[in-house]
Formats: C-alpha cells, sequence, structure tokens
C-alpha cells in the first residue's frame, strides 16, 4: 500500500497568534497518539500540492466597495495558471478550465436527484418544537453528517427547536445506511438525544469529523455560533466520540449569525466563513449578505476570530439568480452562507444564496425567504468558480413541499456511497403561520458535477503524475480512447490514439489500457499531456492510480462505505 501525504503551508497562516497552543482549559487531557509521517515539504512553500502558485499577498485583500457584487474569478484560472498541473493527489474533475488546454467538447453541468422518500428526518420530540408557538426543528444548521469509517455508522448531528425555552440545542442521530435514523437515548440531558445546551440561544454549528487527528480526545470539532442577536461568538468544542463535548477556549470576537468553519487538509488551514451583513452607504435602506475570511492552522486561533470588513472576501456574483415574485431593492440577492468540503482534489463549496424576501415581508405575507442551494469550486480553498448560476438543490415551488423554502447546506456533504454521492439539506415549509424545519437527502453519481459532453476531442496541458494506472469516470453512448503525448505535444510511442484499447458503456472506475502497455511504468519521471477522443456521451474525470484497484489517493468528503478511516482514498489491500 502506497500513502499520498499531503504537505501543508504553515508559512501562511492569516492571522495566527504567536504562541498558540492547543492547552486544555477543561481538564487533564489523553496522551496524543503517535505523530503521523512527516508530511513533503515542496521546494517552494508558496506552491500548492496541484501546482498552483499563491499570490504574493496571502489571503488576497478585497475591497467590499468595489467588490461587494463582483463574486470571484480565481486567479489560477486566468493570469497564473501553472506550466505543470500536479495530478498526483485524488480524481481530477473537469468542473473548470483548469485541466483543459484545447476542447472541441462542452461543459455540461449536472444536478442532484431528491430522495423520493424525504424527509429523512421529522421533528417528533418534544425537545425540537421551537417554544409554545407550534414551529418545530429537527435539521442540521450545517452542524454535520459523516460516516465514520471507525464504527461503519453514518452520523448525524442537527440543530433543535429547544422546546419551551426555544434556545436550540444540538442533537445526535445515527444510522446504517444514510436513510434511515434513529435518535438514540444518551444521558447527556436525561431521556433525549441531546448532546450539546447553551443557556443562550445557538445559530449555526460545525461539527467536524477531523479524520486527520491525531489525538483521539479532539477526533470530533464544534464550532458553534451562540448568544443571540448582537452577542453572536464562535464557541469551540472537542470530543472524543461526539456525544461528550468539552470547550477548548475563550469565545471568539463579535461575528454575525450564520457563520461557519471548515477545514482545508491540501494547506493544513482552517477557514473560518463569517456573514458580514455590508452596509455600503449609511442611508441605505438594506444591507447586502456576504462574507469574510480568516484562516489558521490552529483550531485554537478561533479566540482571535472576529468579522472586519478588512477582511472582506466575497458577496453575490453578479448573474445571480432572483426571487420570482420579489424583488424590491432589499439587497437580495446575497451569500446567506457557504460550507466547503474537501473533494478528490478540489474544494466543493456548497452555496446558500437568498434571493429575497426579508423577514419583515416574509412575516406580512405568510412567505419562506428564498434560499436555494448552488455549487462553487476551489483549487485552493480561498478562490471560488461559480460558472453555473442554476440551484444544484433547489426549493419546490409547493407550499405544502418539505422543502418549499430556505435550504440550508450541511457540513460532510457529499458522502461517498458506492457509486453515489448522498448530500443532506434542510428544508422548510409552512404548517399555518409557522415554520416546520426537516432534513432531506439528495444522490449524484459520483464525480458527476460537471462532464465533458458530446463527441470531441479534449486536449490537457502538460501533467505530473504519480502512477501507473489510468482511469476514467465516463458515460459512455459511443467509445472513448485516451491518447498520451510528451511536453512537446508528440505521440508517445505505444499510447496512441490506435494503441488505446477503446472504452465503452458506463462507469464511474473504467480503466484506460494500450495494447502494449496496460500501466505507465515505462513513463515514469516523465511529464505528459493527454488527449481524450470522445464520440457521445460524458467525461466527467480521470486519474493515474499507485494502485491496481483505482485507490485515487484524494480526499474523500463525508466518508463513505468501504472507504479509509484517514478521510484518504488509498488501498485496503
Amino acid at each position: 500500500m502506497k500513502i499520498l501525504w499531503i504537505f501543508s503551508i504553515a508559512s501562511l497562516l492569516f492571522l495566527l497568534p504567536a504562541g498558540c497552543s492547543d492547552d486544555n482549559p477543561g481538564g487533564s487531557e489523553p496522551t496524543p497518539d503517535p505523530d503521523p509521517e512527516v508530511p513533503v515539504t515542496p521546494e517552494d512553500p508558496n506552491t500548492l500540492y496541484n501546482g498552483i502558485k499563491l499570490p504574493d499577498q496571502w489571503p488576497p485583500r478585497r475591497s467590499y466597495s468595489s467588490d461587494i457584487r463582483a463574486g470571484m474569478t480565481p486567479y489560477y484560472l486566468t493570469t497564473s495558471k501553472p506550466a505543470v498541473v500536479n495530478i498526483a493527489v485524488g480524481r481530477q474533475l473537469f468542473v473548470d478550465d483548469f485541466l483543459v488546454e484545447s476542447t472541441t467538447l462542452e461543459r455540461k453541468f449536472h444536478y442532484a436527484t431528491y430522495y423520493a422518500g424525504n424527509p429523512i428526518l421529522e421533528p417528533d420530540q418534544d425537545w425540537e418544537r421551537m417554544g409554545t408557538s407550534g414551529a418545530a426543528f429537527a435539521a442540521p444548521f450545517s452542524d454535520g453528517v459523516w460516516y465514520d469509517e471507525t464504527d461503519s455508522k453514518y452520523k448525524m448531528w442537527y440543530m433543535a427547536g429547544g422546546g419551551d425555552d426555544g434556545e436550540g440545542a444540538t442533537c445526535y442521530a445515527e444510522s446504517t445506511d444514510g436513510i434511515t435514523w434513529t435518535k438514540p437515548t444518551l444521558n447527556v440531558v436525561d431521556g433525549t438525544n441531546i448532546v450539546d445546551q447553551n443557556d443562550t440561544q445557538r445559530d449555526a454549528t460545525v461539527i467536524w469529523l477531523d479524520k486527520q487527528e491525531t489525538n483521539s480526545s479532539r477526533r470530533y470539532k464544534m464550532f458553534q455560533v451562540a448568544g443571540g442577536a448582537g452577542n453572536w461568538q464562535y464557541h469551540y468544542k472537542t470530543s472524543a466520540d461526539g456525544k461528550i463535548w468539552r470547550d477548548m477556549s475563550a469565545p471568539s470576537g463579535s461575528i454575525a449569525d450564520r457563520s461557519t468553519v471548515y477545514k482545508n487538509p491540501f494547506r493544513d488551514v482552517w477557514v473560518w466563513s463569517m456573514r458580514h451583513n455590508v452596509r455600503l452607504n449609511q442611508s441605505d435602506p438594506y444591507t447586502i449578505r456576504a462574507r469574510d475570511y480568516y484562516e489558521a492552522a490552529d483550531p485554537l486561533s478561533n479566540r482571535n476570530v472576529e468579522a472586519d470588513l478588512q477582511y472582506f472576501w466575497f458577496g453575490p456574483w453578479p448573474d445571480e439568480q432572483t426571487h420570482p415574485y420579489y424583488h424590491n431593492n432589499d439587497g437580495s440577492p446575497g451569500i446567506y452562507n457557504l460550507d466547503a468540503t474537501p473533494y478528490e482534489s478540489i474544494m466543493l463549496g456548497l452555496f446558500s444564496v437568498w434571493q429575497g424576501p426579508e423577514n419583515d415581508v416574509c412575516a406580512a405575507d405568510n412567505v419562506i425567504k428564498r434560499n436555494q442551494i448552488m455549487l462553487g469550486y476551489s483549487r485552493d480553498g480561498y478562490s471560488w468558480l461559480r460558472e453555473d448560476m442554476n440551484p444544484f438543490l433547489p426549493v419546490d415551488e409547493n407550499r405544502s413541499a418539505w422543502n418549499n423554502g430556505n435550504l440550508q447546506s450541511v457540513v460532510g456533504s457529499p458522502l461517498i456511497v458506492g457509486d453515489e454521492l448522498y448530500f443532506y439539506l434542510s428544508g422548510r415549509r409552512l404548517q399555518g403561520t409557522q415554520e416546520i424545519t426537516t432534513t432531506g437527502l439528495a444522490t449524484l453519481r459520483r464525480d458527476g458535477f460537471a462532464s465533458m459532453s458530446g463527441s470531441g476531442e479534449l486536449t490537457t496541458p502538460v501533467l505530473k503524475f504519480d502512477g501507473e494506472y489510468f482511469f476514467v469516470n465516463a458515460d459512455l453512448t459511443g467509445e472513448l480512447r485516451v491518447e498520451l503525448l510528451n511536453e512537446d505535444g508528440n505521440v508517445l510511442s505505444g499510447f496512441s490514439k490506435d494503441d488505446c484499447t477503446p472504452l465503452t458503456g458506463d462507469g464511474t472506475m473504467l480503466p484506460v489500457r494500450w495494447a502494449a502497455n496496460t500501466t505507465l511504468a515505462s513513463l515514469q519521471g516523465q511529464n505528459i499531456k493527454v488527449r481524450f477522443y470522445l464520440e457521445g456521451g460524458d467525461l466527467y474525470a480521470f486519474w493515474i492510480s499507485p494502485d491496481a484497484d483505482g485507490a485515487s489517493h484524494g480526499y474523500t468528503g463525508g466518508g463513505g462505505p468501504g472507504l479509509d478511516a484517514s478521510g484518504l482514498d488509498i488501498s485496503n489491500n
């Protein structure tokens, strides 16, 4: 078994306080597990795993006054595309032009399909009600759904209404198939499945199953936004089992609600994704929902976080969809939230885009605010491409549907279940004048976010690889052939189109072979280009694996049955 260790870039930490240590304010701590093998540091610490070189100023500084509705265009797709792309980490996805030098194919985006039995989790316990008003809440508000390979369970943390006090609580559920969930009776709050309950109101919370953590007592990490309107702060907690939690540090500075956190393991940093309601001019009657950015290697840096427009990240993109019925200069559309997950060779962004109306209009007209979940893609964890503005997870216009409005993403998504990806989300419907919030499931083909489609050719830029076995994920109505070229674009002997055994059919892991070469062993140490000849169908991804079973050595999102507990797609042989 060959394990690929991902390097970190500790020298690029943003606002990391000096002398910060992972102390234990709550008492003694178990002895950490043995340290893993030390990752290999690249020659240039500003160069990422894929060949991208970070800008000298990191993170980049942006002006909210000029960029608030400009979205983002990743620098590595325009002025700073690397001369050689390293594809040693993970499946290589065609979600952007990073892997395309030239093509006559067309990129096609694909969308998830809702599970017919939704919702899969509903508020059926007293503590899931929201006070005495009739509203109820049993769904992740980011929170988390993960597959834990150490005990073969799907695990969900979700927000409950809080019962009569209505302050909100964090609950735990588990499943053997990711569809049917049980709410176990635990002893944190007797007779309930509550694992965390504050004296003050909770809002968004992130539970991150940190599969790279070497200290078992900190394997589960919680970043909870609590305190109530005007007093929101992050609270950082850890747990060995996801059920018994302990505070790890003082809370953060002042932030807004619906702020979250994600881990970028490609660079070994945590990212605080903070909502900022920006008022461009004091005379404006509305604010624009946008995000601020903070990163650090140590989660304890949470105590130094504070929303600040000098760290403005992004606001809505210029071509965001708007509400079909409400658009009255109320600040919409806006970015309500961003959750992100490492998936194979990229960071996958789940953008909850608010399209209106404002809360007072919702109350007056008895409607739910319209948030839909869109996708974005990043190769550095900061810069996001959103070429497609259509909802990946849309609302249902039927007022009685579980997902009629206010859809919110779930941390950990996607999970990899065989040849499918599982995406969890929360949705809301009105029961009279009260909102009922439940949890739903949607599925997508593995790697199925975008494909290069039709009939034609695609040539990659120069690639650096580490492996022998060539695989593709493709759904072919005709056939696919693959040709390998040297850096100058000349066909390599024995790896021509005519030498390639044509691929047909549909598969998420189809091996590519040539008449005299079943592997790329003879090309070790060489940089190559790849040319695909597609005669009908969709090409989703390719990769060169060091393992005959096709393990990609990329990140596996929220995990899944049969995958490795490290969070990497590595062989278990």
